[in-house]
Protein backbone atom coordinates (compact mmCIF):
# COMPACT_ATOMS: atom_id res chain seq x y z
CA UNK A 1 0.00 0.00 0.00
CA UNK A 2 1.27 3.47 -0.90
CA UNK A 3 0.03 6.80 0.40
CA UNK A 4 0.65 10.03 -1.46
CA UNK A 5 0.37 13.08 0.78
CA UNK A 6 -0.09 16.60 -0.58
CA UNK A 7 0.96 19.42 1.74
CA UNK A 8 0.80 23.19 1.62
CA UNK A 9 2.87 25.20 4.07
CA UNK A 10 3.54 22.03 6.09
CA UNK A 11 -0.14 21.09 6.41
CA UNK A 12 -1.64 18.05 4.70
CA UNK A 13 -4.39 19.21 2.34
CA UNK A 14 -5.00 16.06 0.24
CA UNK A 15 -3.89 12.53 -0.32
CA UNK A 16 -4.40 9.38 -2.35
CA UNK A 17 -4.14 5.72 -1.47
CA UNK A 18 -2.69 3.24 -3.97
CA UNK A 19 -2.38 -0.53 -3.81
CA UNK A 20 0.81 -1.77 -5.45
CA UNK A 21 2.04 -5.15 -6.61
CA UNK A 22 5.11 -6.10 -8.64
CA UNK A 23 3.03 -5.81 -11.82
CA UNK A 24 0.49 -3.07 -11.17
CA UNK A 25 -0.47 0.07 -9.30
CA UNK A 26 -4.13 0.43 -8.39
CA UNK A 27 -5.47 3.87 -7.51
CA UNK A 28 -8.62 3.66 -5.46
CA UNK A 29 -9.16 6.41 -2.91
CA UNK A 30 -8.44 10.09 -2.65
CA UNK A 31 -9.55 12.90 -0.39
CA UNK A 32 -8.93 16.56 0.36
CA UNK A 33 -9.39 19.17 3.06
CA UNK A 34 -8.77 22.20 0.82
CA UNK A 35 -10.12 22.60 -2.70
CA UNK A 36 -7.42 23.30 -5.27
CA UNK A 37 -8.35 23.32 -8.96
CA UNK A 38 -7.23 20.13 -10.74
CA UNK A 39 -5.58 18.70 -7.60
CA UNK A 40 -7.72 15.58 -7.93
CA UNK A 41 -6.16 14.73 -11.30
CA UNK A 42 -2.61 15.49 -10.16
CA UNK A 43 -2.99 13.47 -6.96
CA UNK A 44 -5.14 10.52 -8.05
CA UNK A 45 -3.97 10.07 -11.65
CA UNK A 46 -0.83 11.89 -12.75
CA UNK A 47 1.19 10.99 -9.64
CA UNK A 48 0.11 7.36 -10.07
CA UNK A 49 1.15 7.37 -13.71
CA UNK A 50 4.51 8.85 -12.72
CA UNK A 51 5.04 6.17 -10.05
CA UNK A 52 4.06 3.33 -12.38
CA UNK A 53 6.53 4.58 -15.00
CA UNK A 54 9.27 5.10 -12.42
CA UNK A 55 8.78 1.61 -10.97
CA UNK A 56 8.45 0.10 -14.47
CA UNK A 57 5.02 -1.29 -13.64
CA UNK A 58 3.18 -2.43 -16.77
CA UNK A 59 -0.25 -1.40 -15.45
CA UNK A 60 -1.74 1.60 -13.69
CA UNK A 61 -5.43 1.04 -12.99
CA UNK A 62 -7.04 4.34 -12.01
CA UNK A 63 -10.25 2.83 -10.65
CA UNK A 64 -13.78 2.29 -11.85
CA UNK A 65 -16.17 4.89 -13.24
CA UNK A 66 -15.65 8.38 -14.52
CA UNK A 67 -16.05 9.70 -18.05
CA UNK A 68 -13.48 12.35 -17.07
CA UNK A 69 -10.81 9.65 -17.17
CA UNK A 70 -11.27 9.05 -20.90
CA UNK A 71 -9.76 12.40 -21.95
CA UNK A 72 -6.82 11.67 -19.63
CA UNK A 73 -5.95 8.47 -21.50
CA UNK A 74 -7.73 5.88 -19.34
CA UNK A 75 -9.78 3.58 -21.54
CA UNK A 76 -12.50 1.59 -19.78
CA UNK A 77 -11.79 -1.98 -18.77
CA UNK A 78 -13.95 -4.47 -16.90
CA UNK A 79 -13.78 -4.60 -13.13
CA UNK A 80 -15.07 -7.39 -10.96
CA UNK A 81 -16.30 -7.70 -7.42
CA UNK A 82 -17.80 -10.43 -5.28
CA UNK A 83 -20.56 -9.86 -2.76
CA UNK A 84 -22.81 -12.09 -0.73
CA UNK A 85 -26.23 -10.68 0.13
CA UNK A 86 -27.92 -12.57 2.95
CA UNK A 87 -31.51 -11.59 2.17
CA UNK A 88 -32.74 -13.82 -0.71
CA UNK A 89 -35.15 -11.24 -2.14
CA UNK A 90 -32.56 -8.45 -2.10
CA UNK A 91 -29.94 -10.81 -3.51
CA UNK A 92 -32.25 -11.79 -6.41
CA UNK A 93 -33.09 -8.14 -7.15
CA UNK A 94 -29.41 -7.15 -7.20
CA UNK A 95 -28.55 -10.14 -9.40
CA UNK A 96 -31.30 -9.19 -11.87
CA UNK A 97 -30.14 -5.57 -11.96
CA UNK A 98 -26.45 -6.38 -12.37
CA UNK A 99 -27.14 -8.76 -15.26
CA UNK A 100 -29.05 -6.02 -17.11
CA UNK A 101 -26.51 -3.38 -16.11
CA UNK A 102 -23.64 -5.49 -17.48
CA UNK A 103 -25.10 -5.22 -20.99
CA UNK A 104 -25.36 -1.43 -20.76
CA UNK A 105 -21.85 -1.13 -19.29
CA UNK A 106 -20.37 -3.30 -22.06
CA UNK A 107 -22.05 -1.15 -24.72
CA UNK A 108 -20.87 2.05 -23.03
CA UNK A 109 -17.32 0.73 -22.69
CA UNK A 110 -17.12 -0.14 -26.39
CA UNK A 111 -18.35 3.34 -27.28
CA UNK A 112 -15.87 4.98 -24.91
CA UNK A 113 -12.92 2.95 -26.22
CA UNK A 114 -13.71 4.13 -29.75
CA UNK A 115 -13.53 7.75 -28.52
CA UNK A 116 -10.33 7.25 -26.51
CA UNK A 117 -7.60 9.79 -27.38
CA UNK A 118 -4.82 7.21 -27.14
CA UNK A 119 -3.61 4.63 -29.60
CA UNK A 120 -3.33 0.91 -28.97
CA UNK A 121 -0.52 -0.18 -26.63
CA UNK A 122 2.91 -0.41 -28.24
CA UNK A 123 4.38 -3.87 -28.70
CA UNK A 124 7.79 -2.62 -27.57
CA UNK A 125 7.96 -1.16 -24.05
CA UNK A 126 9.17 2.39 -23.61
CA UNK A 127 12.53 2.93 -21.91
CA UNK A 128 12.19 3.06 -18.12
CA UNK A 129 12.41 6.23 -16.04
CA UNK A 130 14.48 6.05 -12.91
CA UNK A 131 13.36 9.01 -10.82
CA UNK A 132 10.35 7.95 -8.71
CA UNK A 133 8.82 10.87 -6.81
CA UNK A 134 7.50 8.82 -3.88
Amino acid sequence: MQMLEVTRDGTRIAGALFLETERALYGRYWGFDVHVDLLHFETAYYAGIDRAIGKQLPLFEAGAQGEHKLVRGFAPSPTYSAHWIRHPGLSAAIEDFTQREAIAVANGSRSSRRRAPTRRPATTPSPPRTDPRW
